[in-house]
């Protein structure tokens, strides 16, 4: 009897503990949900059935190349866009993400904060544009974009740049996005 339970106890545990992950919303280095850096554009369309897949209409002359590709979920809420390299097998070179569900591997989405950034990466870069603040994590293709209304008073017109301390800890991600070279 004893036996008997000890294999369905270990029956159970390669079953259900080893059933695959759902990466539907995943970010990693190499892949936003079902895209990877080696998707080639023209695939798009099936990885997305489920979804709607919107090219600029400069795609409709011919020999042009899509400059933005848009996901949207069937409801209409916008997933992704994303930015082709202009090679002759066109892949994916940027992704936006516009939906919070996407989170990396390190748990940073767009409900994150500045803090969350430092903790799960830490940073190795900071650039201060008009509006607002990119931010490079260590050892990460992502790049995050902090708006300069989460900033102090004192730094929202800065054209300086703007250093990792000065910047509020719960200060939220404004844009997420990933870039493939």
């Amino acid at each position: 009897m004893k036996k008997t339970i000890l294999i369905f106890g270990i029956w159970g545990l390669i079953v259900f503990g080893c059933t695959p992950k759902d990466n539907t919303f995943l970010i990693s280095e190499n892949s936003v949900g079902p895209l990877t850096k080696d998707t080639a554009v023209e695939h798009i369309r099936a990885m997305f059935a489920q979804d709607s897949v919107v090219q600029d209409t400069t795609k409709l002359q011919v020999g042009a190349k899509a400059k933005k590709i848009k996901i949207f979920e069937k409801g209409g809420k916008h997933l992704l866009t994303l930015t082709p390299n202009a090679d002759s097998i066109s892949t994916i070179e940027n992704v936006r993400v516009f939906d919070a569900r996407y989170v990396s591997d390190k748990g940073i989405g767009l409900n994150s904060t500045f803090q969350d950034i430092q903790k799960g990466y830490g940073i190795k870069k900071i650039v201060t544009t008009l509006n607002s603040i990119v931010v490079f994590p260590k050892s990460s293709n992502l790049y995050f974009t902090i708006d300069k209304e989460e900033l102090p008073e004192n730094l929202r017109y800065a054209t300086t740049n703007i250093e990792a301390v000065q910047i509020p800890n719960t200060a939220k991600i404004k844009y997420l996005m990933l870039g493939w070279e």
